[in-house]
């Protein structure tokens, strides 16, 4: 029953990454500025560049979290390799963040006056608040298995 609900974990992982790159791909085409564009010139646009470099992020936090998995699957959590990923993870939420807020104070600051930010300002606040969540978690989880861990290894040799 372990190693299924560890499977079904990492191919949630999976469909995540594979949804999320499916709107990255998607999304630039659908956009208000897109309906008069070209291919080239949708992709080409810095919004959607810069988007597409914070992204990166992303898709090493979701690999870390299945290797995570991984680890736990094969009864390696206490290892330093499990208190790497996760501080990996928690790296990776934090640029997230920081590029988020950075994209939110730029349209801010620098967006059309007869365009209306809001909604995408309420989605930096979202996104920005869940990776600050899950850099948190992170780093809790990141102490107390770096804790276990070196607890295992004074255990192992005072016997």
């Amino acid at each position: 029953m372990k190693s299924i609900s560890i499977v079904f974990l990492q191919a949630v992982i999976v469909l995540i990454g594979m949804v999320a790159l499916a709107i990255l791909i998607w999304f630039p085409l659908t956009e208000g500025r897109a309906a008069n564009l070209d291919l080239l010139s949708i992709y080409a646009d810095p919004l959607i560049l810069y988007g597409y470099a914070v992204s990166i992020a992303f898709f090493i936090a979701l690999y870390k979290a299945f290797r995570l998995l991984g680890y736990i699957g094969q009864n390696k959590v206490f290892s330093p390799n499990a208190v790497k990923a996760l501080r990996g993870i928690k790296y990776c939420a934090i640029v997230l963040s920081i590029a988020i807020v950075t994209a939110g104070l730029y349209i801010r600051i620098f967006h059309s006056k007869e365009d209306d930010p809001a909604g995408f300002l309420a989605m930096c606040m979202v996104t920005t608040l869940a990776s600050i969540v899950v850099a948190t978690a992170a780093a809790i989880f990141e102490r107390l298995l770096q804790n276990a861990v070196d607890m295992k290894s004074e255990n192992d040799l005072t016997i």
